[in-house]
């Protein structure tokens, strides 16, 4: 167990010097407060585009409380993705072209020690941006338009938190078996813009995605009712992470000699 600790702390130290720890949690917060923010202000934006003619009146619907928190999950679906993959793809394949996986390995360091250290900082750092990110769309959403219910909120984060440890797992998987770190960060959206295309041509028989966290917690918010597809779909996607990761921790296993 210290061992494991010991890489943990050592990884977060990492996070602190690049910055990680400062970046990641402001892009994905101003990735997340934009949605109410701009929603707020459509009209005057609208208006200040100009090319309308005089005397016109914007009239636009204004959006509940949930539907702008989903409209913000929507927004970290796509660009939020990405930037945890590019915040991730890196982990191992720097140590390894620099060398300092051949370091660590030559000491009393098992695989699964290795990679549950990475897998565990990183998703502290993740799902502390998310939260904090999201949090903060939350008290602007109640500031400016209306009151959602913490319930709504915490059994949606919750849900979305599902997919950014997708999102991670995935991504060190295939840092494991790439040592290019592009190729690590095109692999990884592919693979992730693949099943979130078969959630979308074949919606019946992909319930159980993680790919369908972002639907899931978006139609939480907006209903309240936690359906029996929802616990299919976390269900499998812990069983899912659980058979990534071992998969992660095999391919990892030829790197012990080092």
């Amino acid at each position: 167990m210290s061992v494991f600790l010991t890489l943990v702390q050592k990884e977060w130290v990492e996070a602190w010097r690049d910055k990680k720890w400062i970046w990641l949690p402001i892009v994905i917060s101003l990735l997340a407060i934009s949605q109410p923010i701009s929603q707020y202000y459509m009209p005057q934006i609208l208006d200040m585009a100009g090319n309308l003619p005089e005397g016109t009146v914007i009239e636009i619907p204004v959006p509940s409380g949930g539907e702008i928190l989903a409209g913000t999950l929507g927004q970290l679906g796509i660009m939020g993705t990405a930037i945890f993959i590019l915040s991730v793809m890196g982990s191992i394949a720097h140590e390894r072209n620099s060398g300092a996986l051949s370091l660590v390995m030559a000491r009393p360091v098992q695989a699964l020690q290795y990679i549950a250290s990475k897998w565990v900082a990183h998703a502290i750092i993740l799902l502390f941006s998310f939260t904090l990110g999201y949090s903060l769309s939350y008290y602007y959403t109640n500031l400016l338009f209306e009151q959602v219910e913490i319930k709504a909120f915490l059994g949606s984060l919750v849900i979305y938190s599902v997919w950014v440890l997708f999102v991670l797992t995935v991504t060190l998987l295939v840092g494991v078996l790439l040592k290019n770190v592009g190729g690590i960060a095109g692999v990884s959206v592919i693979v992730l813009a693949i099943l979130s295309l078969g959630d979308s041509l074949f919606p019946k028989y992909m319930k159980w995605s993680p790919s369908n966290a972002q639907s899931k917690a978006s139609d939480y918010l907006l209903t309240g009712i936690w359906e029996d597809s929802l616990t299919l779909m976390i269900t499998s996607s812990l069983l899912i992470l659980v058979g990534l990761f071992i998969v992660t921790i095999l391919s990892f296993k030829r790197y012990e000699r080092y």
